[in-house]
């Protein structure tokens, strides 16, 4: 084994887990639709069955004017991602096959007195990371994102199997999918290569008829596939040009019925998929189901576009920014900025620069990144950080402000 390697993960829309992201985002993106200062925090749970599935939606909401009709949200959402069918392993379309439970009640008016001041206080205490880094610089297809490598690769490889289902390129996938990338380093700490490839992807059950039942010609197949249409196409070729190691399917097979009905989901599990797949450090907090005025959301994609802007002045390879509040109080108690000795300046400069030119008061993160909108939905899969604006959807805080690197560089 190589001696220097680091793995990250990342996991389809179609994983129970991120299924639930995707409806408690739905619901998000719903409220703020009918009033721009709601306030959100609904968690969705998932369970497929041999006879019935289950949706549970629970949590949180105050805003003004009429609810959603949060039932249709959820199974809408569902049905989006491919769940239409009891045989795949969930059919959110037929009140025959799953069932929805709404509890979601009025925010307490103790934290809400505290959102809705002048100053607008953070939502609630905690603790917020946001990282960049030079890692993806070199690589055409990845240019501009100042991501962790091996996370930006297996973001990539789990959307890429999600288009190559809907597009009916791999018309025998199903929408339960992983991917795992392992990066080779250099002995100057820099990404050589990728080192081992591994994707789990549920697939017809049916398939092994197109090979008389013969399960070994099945999964060279599947991987054959998954290795011309998704890791070829998903991954620079320079970083395959010196041999990589692929494993599909670990078990041999991953056949219906999958997604719920083999696995529970929850909101909110992910949490280091959804940021640098590990390399960078995470407060705990989950984003999705959360309106702009939780900073566990806010506050993490305002200090990933501050390090982001930290690192595209060129003022540091890899910059660290952390971030911490108090429930009620606008101004954080505390921000720092770490960059891993990459920088010509000291911490406590990188910090000054950084706190003059950033507003991190959750009134001004909303303001500066233009939250209060429901553009939400798009992050609930394929990562919330190192993607493109405007292609995979707004994403705001990926986005640079010349005249901020301008100012960090001046």
């Amino acid at each position: 084994m190589a001696n220097d390697l680091f793995t990250s993960e990342s996991v389809a829309s179609g994983h129970p887990d991120k299924l639930c992201d995707a409806i408690s985002d739905a619901i998000v993106d719903a409220c703020l639709s009918i009033d721009k200062s709601a306030k959100v925090a609904v968690e969705t749970s998932i369970k497929g069955g041999n006879d019935k599935g289950l949706i549970l939606l629970a949590g949180e909401v105050k805003l003004q004017g009429e609810e959603p009709d949060y039932d249709s949200i959820a199974r809408a959402t569902a049905v989006s991602i491919g769940y239409d069918d009891h045989a795949i392993g969930f059919d959110a379309s037929s009140e025959k096959f799953c069932e929805v439970i709404v509890k979601i009640t009025t925010q307490s008016p103790d934290i809400n007195q505290g959102v809705t001041n002048e100053e607008q206080g953070a939502g609630d205490q905690g603790l917020m990371f946001g990282y960049a880094c030079t890692e993806t610089e070199d690589y055409a297809q990845l240019k501009g994102r100042y991501f962790p490598l091996a996370a930006a690769l297996s973001q990539r490889l789990t959307r890429r199997m999600t288009t190559c289902r809907e597009n009916g390129i791999l018309p025998w996938s199903r929408p339960d999918a992983k991917s795992q990338v392992t990066v080779e380093y250099d002995t100057e700490g820099k990404p050589s290569r990728v080192h081992t490839v591994v994707i789990a992807i549920q697939h017809d059950d049916a398939l092994k008829n197109r090979f008389d039942g013969d399960e070994e010609k099945e999964h060279k197949f599947i991987t054959e596939q998954i290795r011309e249409f998704v890791v070829e196409d998903a991954i620079p070729a320079e970083l395959l040009a010196s041999g990589y190691k692929l494993i599909v399917n670990g078990t041999g097979r991953f056949a219906d019925p999958g997604g719920p009905h083999a696995d529970a989901g929850l909101t909110g599990r992910k949490i280091i998929v959804d940021t640098y797949g590990g390399m960078g450090r995470h407060g705990g907090g989950a984003f999705s189901g959360k309106d702009p005025s939780k900073v566990d959301r806010s506050a993490a994609y305002a200090s990933r576009w501050a390090a982001k802007h930290v690192v595209a002045a060129g003022l540091a390879d890899r910059c660290e920014i952390q971030i911490a509040y108090v429930i009620g109080v606008a101004e954080p108690v505390s921000m720092r900025v770490e960059s891993f000795g990459t920088s010509e300046l000291s911490n406590s400069q990188l910090t000054q620069k950084v706190n003059s030119i950033f507003d991190f008061t959750p009134k001004s993160i909303a303001n500066d990144l233009d939250l209060l909108r429901p553009i939400y939905s798009p992050c609930a899969a394929g990562g919330h950080f190192g993607r493109t604006p405007g292609v995979d959807g707004e994403f705001p805080w990926e986005q640079l402000d010349e005249s901020r690197i301008d100012a960090l560089q001046n």
